[in-house]
């Protein structure tokens, strides 16, 4: 039985791309009774942006909120807080140790920030060990990531190699690298890549008016007239509409913008109203757990219980060989 494990970091409610991209296929690959899934919450890598201990609880639940809300089946999964489980930070120091400075100057995480070293902190220059030990610990045997997490699945496998050259025996499991093709790049509000630090995404917990306030505003479109015709290829809001529409609503959409008469208006409405339909059940869920607190730390408390048994015992086969 593969063992596969994702994390998704707590700076925000995510986004209809970190939904897409990342929760959905994480819940699909769990109902795969050949798979083993560690699913967990990254509240310790948000540390290193979010400072204010309010922002980050609420953030975490909200991460948590969602997964529920879309079904995830925690009797099926290991689902729990990353910073619930000790032994990721004690492990993430083990690691650093054997890792050259180097190669960590090299991380993507680091360089992308440090021509402005006041915006970096010693957290964010570790960050790929850390990212290390949440896979390690778990002998993980693989983990679903975007191109831009590639470099740091490398940095994984070199750690591992090291530890277990040094050790003399495979202490630690390597794993591979899934990188799923079609959901890799959800396009945001401006036809880039989805993300928050570009203010392009789309909050789908939104009420009813934020997220028509949304769509109108911040989806870019053309000043083609009214009447003209358009073509829908390539445009933010079909492209956005077909992610969530059925195949007959895409064909039904792209002909009506190319014969003229429909304008990009009535598009964003086609969009706005799919995305209310698709997700309402989702957005239902989501509000309970939101309301229902308690709940959400009930899960996580249970999730980060057989976490530790899993991770105690990598910790313990460690520990012996490097002295401890």
């Amino acid at each position: 039985m593969a063992r596969i494990l994702t994390g998704i970091q707590s700076t925000g409610t995510p986004h209809l791309g970190n939904i897409l991209g990342a929760i959905k296929p994480a819940i699909e690959m769990s109902n795969n009774g050949d798979n083993e899934s560690f699913l967990f919450i990254a509240d310790m890598h948000s540390l290193t942006q979010i400072k204010d201990g309010s922002v980050m609880r609420e953030n975490t639940y909200s991460v948590a909120a969602t997964w529920l809300a879309f079904g995830l089946d925690t009797a099926k999964t290991v689902f729990y807080r990353q910073s619930d489980v000790p032994e990721c930070a004690e492990l993430a120091w083990y690691l650093s140790c054997y890792y050259p400075y180097s190669r960590l100057a090299l991380a993507h995480s680091f360089k992308d920030k440090s021509d402005r070293l006041e915006d970096v902190n010693g957290g964010l220059f570790t960050y790929p060990m850390l990212m290390a030990a949440d896979i390690l610990l778990y002998d993980a045997n693989f983990v679903p990531v975007g191109k831009d997490q590639l470099q740091h699945l490398e940095m994984t496998r070199d750690v591992a190699s090291r530890i277990n050259h040094q050790c003399g025996e495979e202490l630690l499991v390597l794993p591979e690298a899934i990188v799923q093709a079609d959901t890799q790049l959800i396009l945001g509000t401006d036809g880039e890549k989805m993300s928050k630090s570009r203010n392009n995404f789309i909050n789908i917990f939104e009420t009813d008016k934020a997220l028509k306030n949304t769509i109108n505003k911040k989806v870019v479109t053309d000043a083609t007239p009214l009447e003209a015709p358009k073509e829908p290829e390539g445009a933010a809001v079909f492209e956005l509409f077909k992610y969530v529409a059925t195949a007959k609503q895409v064909e039904e959409l792209a002909a009506k913008l190319r014969t003229g008469g429909y304008g990009w208006g009535h598009a964003k409405k086609d969009l706005l109203e799919a995305l209310i339909e698709v997700f309402g059940p989702a957005r239902e869920k989501y509000n309970y757990f939101m309301e229902n607190k308690n709940e959400l730390d009930k899960v996580l408390d249970e999730g980060a219980e057989k976490a530790r048994k899993v991770a105690k015992a990598t910790l313990k086969r460690l520990r012996s060989q490097i002295g401890y």
